[in-house]
């Protein structure tokens, strides 16, 4: 499986863009500070066409160690949640069997 990275962001952003390596380096960064910094403070963020990403609150619980059978309490934290969109979902279910497997 293969991962896409940052420097291949840039380097698409690059070549479709025309902006330097430099400056489409720079968008990406902003970009993805944006979408952290809102994401931090509870927005939920919606890019058209890709999904939304948006924080979800989990309340405390037990949970149980598998090894042992011991019931633990697991605390209240924040969980990110992504949603994809419809068009997303479609586009990943279209793709051929032979390019899930990169």
């Amino acid at each position: 499986m293969n991962t896409l990275t940052r420097a291949q962001l840039t380097e698409a952003i690059y070549a479709t863009v025309g902006l330097s390596r430099n400056e489409s380096a720079d968008l990406l960064e902003l970009m993805l500070t944006r979408i952290s910094d809102a994401l931090t403070v509870g927005k939920s963020v919606k890019i058209s066409g890709f999904g939304t990403f948006s924080v979800r609150q989990k309340g405390r619980r037990i949970g149980r160690n598998p090894k042992t059978g011991v019931e633990v309490p697991i605390l209240p934290r924040r969980v990110l949640v992504f949603r994809p969109s419809q068009m997303l979902r479609e586009a990943v279910n279209a793709a051929p069997a032979s390019a899930n497997q990169d």
